[in-house]
């Protein structure tokens, strides 16, 4: 297998823009076989999945899935076993993302804040306004507070928005 024909995607199967699996498929001709390690990895959703799937027999291109044993889709039996395990990786991305979203909200419920924590307090936000309109330079500023110039500019357009 010549290490140049495989393609990767560091986002989940879920995202929308995937170059990876865009070049793969751009790669792809009549005779050839995509092999991706798991089914749910392909496909946004079984309908994507189904769509990718269909869109490669059309094209005289094979699938196969590592992790699913026996999933080749050129045999009928093949294509019916996709179907199937098809939707039960839409079953389980749809029970992961209830689940996430319940957790959320009883986090949520406790008083609990997502996201990322804020890198500049408020105290130290009028610090630096007040440096700011003493002339200081956002390199010293950054320097004096110890923050990097990245996190300074987005709290300043954070600020601005507010």
């Amino acid at each position: 297998m010549d290490p140049q024909n495989i393609y990767q995607d560091k986002a989940s199967g879920a995202k929308s823009q995937r170059p990876g699996l865009k070049d793969a498929l751009n790669f792809m001709k009549k005779g050839d076989c995509l092999i991706v390690w798991k089914l749910d990895r392909l496909g946004r959703s079984l309908p994507h999945l189904i769509q990718i799937v269909t869109d490669l027999k059309e094209q005289g291109i094979s699938f196969r899935s590592l992790t699913e044993t026996a999933m080749d889709t050129t045999p009928p039996q093949g294509e019916f076993l996709f179907n199937i395990f098809g939707s039960l990786a839409q079953y389980k991305r749809s029970l992961n993302r209830e689940r996430i979203m319940a957790g959320l909200e009883a986090a949520k419920s406790r008083g609990k804040k997502g996201g990322r924590p804020k890198m500049i307090s408020p105290e130290k936000m009028e610090e630096i306004l007040d440096a700011l309109k003493a002339k200081k330079s956002k390199a010293s500023i950054c320097r004096n507070f110890g923050i990097k110039r990245s996190t300074l500019y987005d709290a300043l357009i954070r600020l601005s928005k507010d």
